[in-house]
C-alpha cells in the first residue's frame, strides 16, 4: 500500500455575502476531489486544540500526526531548522516579514510578494546595517526571513502579531508591547531608515511595485527538539514536497525525505503539475509522500476571492487529477486543508476543517462536494487532529462515531 496526504493550505473558509452566503470550495468546480468525496470519507477534524494558535505550524503538526499540545514550541525555529541555522542555548528565534507600510498602516504584509533573490539584498542590508556579534539576519523564501538574536531571551516574552493578522490597520497599537518588547521595537524602527533608499526598493517603486519599508519581527520561539521519527511512530518512509520553510522544517524534525521538485513556490506561480508528478515519482521509493500547496491560503491573505478559488481549481485539476491516475488498489489519500482562511478576515482561524480520506478500506457515506457543509453533514467529526495519520495509514476497516 502506498499513501498521499494532500495538504491545500487555507483552502476552507466562511460562506460570503459575496459568493451568496457559499465558501470558496463550494462554488469552485472541482470534479476529481468531489469524486473522491462520493466515494470515500468525508467529514470534519479539528487540526488547532482549543486555545493554540491557528498557525500553518500547529496546524500541519497535526495533520502529520503529532499532538501539538505535546510538541509545539513556537513556528519560527522550525522555519530556521529547514533553512539551516543552528540554534543554541541562549538563542532566540524570530520570523520577520519585510513588509510595506503606508499612512501608518499595514500596507502589505509580503511587500508585494517580493522575489527573493530582491529580498536577500534587503536582508544583506540589514544585516550590514543593524546586525552585529549578537542579532543576525538569515534571508529566506520570498518575504519570509529569520532574525536569530543572542543572550536576549526575555524578548521571547514580548506580545507580538503577526503582520497579515492587521491588513489595512494603523500598525501603532500592533507593535510589539510588553516585557521584552524593546529590542524587537528598536529593530522594527532602525530597519526603516536601511530599507528607504535601498536600490532594490527605488527599482520596485519604479516598476510600480509594492516596495519594502520596514521588518516586522513575530512568533518568537527558543530552541526546539526533534519530533519522533515519522518511520518509527507510522512504520511508513516518508517524503515531502513545499515551497515553504516552515513544511520542510517540520518534515526534517520527523525525519521525512524533503523533495526538491523544479518549479514548487509559495504563490500562485506554483507549478502544481510538476509537484504532483515528481511526489508520485517518490512514491517509488517511499511509502507515503505529503504534497503541500501553499497557494490557496497567500490568495485568501491577500483578500482575493478569485485567486483562491483558482489555486484550488488548478489543485484539483493539475494534481488530484494525477493522484487519481494511481492504480487504486494500492493508493490511499488524505486530502485537506490545514487550517482555514477566511476571506473576510484575511488571516487563520481555528474552525475545524473538512478532511478526505479515499482508497481501499473507505467507502462512500453520501456525500457530494468536498466542501464544508457536506463534511459537516455526515456527522463525522474528528477532535484529536492528530489522530487522522492513523486513521490513513492504520486501519481498514473504520468504524466512524
Amino acid at each position: 500500500m502506498k499513501y498521499c496526504v494532500l495538504i491545500i493550505d487555507g483552502a476552507s473558509g466562511w460562506p460570503l455575502t459575496k459568493l451568496v452566503g457559499r465558501t470558496c470550495l463550494e462554488l469552485t468546480h472541482t470534479p476529481n476531489l468531489d469524486r473522491m468525496a462520493r466515494e470515500g470519507v468525508l467529514g470534519l477534524v479539528r487540526t488547532v486544540p482549543p486555545g493554540m494558535e491557528p498557525s500553518s505550524a500547529c496546524a500541519c503538526m497535526s495533520v502529520l500526526g503529532y499532538d501539538p499540545k505535546l510538541y509545539y514550541r513556537g513556528r519560527s525555529a522550525i522555519e530556521a531548522r529547514s533553512m539551516g541555522i543552528p540554534i543554541e542555548e541562549g538563542d532566540v528565534i524570530f520570523r520577520c516579514n519585510l513588509v510595506a507600510i503606508h499612512n501608518g498602516k499595514m500596507w502589505s504584509y509580503s511587500s508585494g510578494h517580493i522575489e527573493s533573490s530582491e529580498a536577500h539584498a534587503l536582508i544583506a542590508a540589514l544585516n550590514e546595517g543593524l546586525g552585529n556579534d549578537r542579532i543576525c539576519f538569515y534571508p529566506g523564501v520570498g518575504y519570509r526571513h529569520i532574525c536569530k538574536i543572542k543572550g536576549e531571551e526575555d524578548t521571547l516574552l514580548a506580545t507580538c502579531t503577526p503582520p497579515h493578522d492587521i491588513p489595512g490597520k494603523p500598525i501603532a497599537g500592533f507593535l510589539p508591547h510588553g516585557p521584552g518588547s524593546d529590542l524587537l521595537r528598536d529593530l522594527m524602527a532602525g530597519s526603516k531608515e536601511v530599507l528607504r533608499d535601498h536600490p532594490v526598493n527605488i527599482e520596485r517603486k519604479s516598476h510600480g511595485e509594492i516596495p519594502a519599508t520596514m521588518l516586522w519581527l513575530f512568533w518568537g520561539s527558543a530552541q526546539i527538539r526533534d519530533l519522533p521519527s515519522f518511520k518509527e511512530v507510522y512504520g511508513l518512509d516518508a517524503a515531502m514536497t513545499s515551497g515553504v520553510d516552515l513544511l520542510r522544517g517540520l518534515a526534517k524534525m520527523a525525519g521525512l525525505y524533503t523533495l526538491d521538485i523544479p518549479g514548487v513556490t509559495d504563490g500562485l506561480d506554483n507549478d502544481y503539475a510538476r509537484q504532483a508528478a515528481g511526489a508520485l515519482e517518490a512514491l517509488e521509493e517511499h511509502d507515503l509522500v505529503v504534497i503541500h500547496i501553499e497557494a490557496p491560503d497567500e490568495a485568501a491573505h491577500a483578500g482575493s476571492i478569485v485567486g483562491k478559488m483558482g489555486a484550488i481549481e488548478r489543485v484539483d485539476r493539475e494534481v488530484v487529477s494525477q493522484l487519481l491516475s494511481w492504480e487504486r488498489d494500492t493508493l490511499r489519500i488524505l486530502a485537506m486543508p490545514d487550517h482555514a482562511t477566511p476571506i473576510e478576515i484575511q488571516t487563520h482561524s481555528p474552525d475545524p476543517v473538512p478532511f478526505l480520506l479515499w482508497g481501499p478500506g473507505f467507502v462512500g457515506m453520501g456525500a457530494r462536494k468536498f466542501m464544508e457543509a457536506e463534511a459537516k453533514g455526515t456527522g463525522i467529526f474528528i477532535e484529536e487532529g492528530h489522530t487522522i495519520m492513523g486513521r490513513l495509514t492504520g486501519w481498514s476497516n473504520i468504524e466512524w462515531e
